[in-house]
């Protein structure tokens, strides 16, 4: 499959049983597992390096400073970016978008303005924007998609005016593994002088990221999805953009001066790290983009994107299985198993060591135009096989004839 089977046994956590059977994880697009270099790399941090960042002298206090403004540059790299001053370390996509929405969203939106989505969004890419929207009392517009749930730039134009202010978009769908064309949006957000803004929750883990060559104005994604440690993300944003922004939060070590009555703020990243940044996480999210970079995006996303395949053409036999999506995309498949609903497939895959997400994939606009109230959907990443895929199919079809006989 074009990735050394030895990589899975570099995620401990793989290495045993659930419900009696070997556990078959397959669902990495929710988070996935932790490889044992991003493990001993936070590890090592809190025995040998722990220290507050930027303010002290001490030796730790530089050995922490160092690896945390390390891992920043390790970032920056990794998406291309220019400056380093262009990536903020969050606490995750949601928070990233957040601090778009809050601080830039909220100065450009006037009222009578246009914020452009799509159906794919997922929530932390849509409420953010319904909010600005019912704040500034601007327009909330959705590009409509194929049958197949793509998103076309005939689409994109039909939603776009010279009143669109932001244009937000998923770069994978989470639920449908729709690539969207990222650059090509980007260009008609920019001839009308809207910023665009892209959420890569579900790219970042899986393919090369450029963001000069995207020219999107903000992007953000998650450690935890691409092998990190949960609780840290990354905002990318255009410097210019991100020194003209306000803070959203207020504290410690993103002032400048502080007065009785009025205080100043550092340039971007820090006006956006008030307090304590997440030192650990920042370390652990560098170990892993340096264990991905090692394998290869390229690598991982051809894997991936054949483990997808393969499982379609293996779910389409099953008769009355729905398999949702266009033909071309990332590594997942969502589906449905007749009207079995999808937490009770879920849960009987559970019961055979398959590990599925089931629900409304926290894109419930989505689920609508689907017309399904949720969705069962297996994700594929590097460390799955063509063998987990063939458990998939066969607790598949076990799954229906329980539903259908009882066992």
């Amino acid at each position: 499959m074009g990735i050394d089977a030895s990589i899975r046994n570099q995620f401990p956590i793989l290495d045993q049983q659930v419900n009696d059977r070997k556990l078959v994880y397959l669902d990495s697009a929710a988070s996935s597992q932790k490889p044992l270099v991003v493990i001993e790399a936070i590890d090592n941090y809190y025995k040998t390096v722990h220290s507050n960042v930027h303010r002290g002298v001490h030796t730790l206090g530089t050995r922490a400073t160092d690896a945390y403004e390390g891992a920043r540059e390790n970032v920056r790299r990794f998406i291309k970016a220019q400056h380093h001053e262009e990536i903020i370390f969050t606490r995750g996509t949601t928070t990233a978008i957040n601090i778009v929405a809050s601080s830039y969203g909220m100065e450009h939106v006037q009222e009578g303005d246009e914020i452009v989505v799509t159906y794919l969004e997922h929530h932390a890419n849509l409420i953010p924007w319904q909010q600005v929207a019912k704040k500034k009392k601007a327009k909330l517009k959705y590009v409509d998609l194929t049958a197949d749930g793509r998103v076309t730039i005939e689409a994109v134009k039909a939603q776009i005016s010279d009143r669109t202010k932001v244009v937000a978009m998923a770069h994978v769908s989470n639920v449908l593994g729709t690539i969207n064309p990222i650059k090509e949006v980007a260009q008609l957000a920019h001839a009308v002088g809207a910023a665009m803004v892209v959420d890569a929750a579900q790219s970042a883990p899986h393919q090369k990221i450029d963001v000069v060559d995207l020219d999107c104005d903000f992007l953000a994604f998650s450690a935890h999805k691409m092998c990190g440690p949960t609780g840290i993300g990354v905002l990318y944003g255009k410097k210019a953009l991100l020194n003209a922004m306000e803070p959203v939060e207020f504290g410690g070590e993103m002032i400048d001066y502080v007065g009785l009555e009025e205080s100043t703020f550092k340039p971007s990243p820090y006006r956006f790290e008030a307090g304590t940044p997440i030192i650990a996480g920042a370390v652990g999210l560098s170990a892993a983009i340096d264990f991905l970079e090692e394998i290869g995006l390229e690598n991982i996303e051809a894997h991936e994107r054949e483990l997808a395949r393969y499982a379609m053409a293996q779910m389409r036999e099953i008769d009355g299985l729905t398999i949702y999506g266009p033909e071309e995309r990332v590594g997942l498949v969502t589906f449905n198993l007749g009207d079995v609903h999808a937490h009770d497939v879920a849960t009987v895959l559970d019961m055979q060591g398959v590990a599925v997400r089931a629900g409304h994939h926290c894109a419930q606009p989505l689920m609508r135009w689907l017309g399904a109230s949720s969705t069962a959907r297996a994700s594929f990443y590097l460390y799955n096989t063509q063998e987990e895929v063939d458990a998939l199919v066969t607790g598949l079809r076990q799954t229906k004839e329980y539903f259908s006989h009882g066992f």
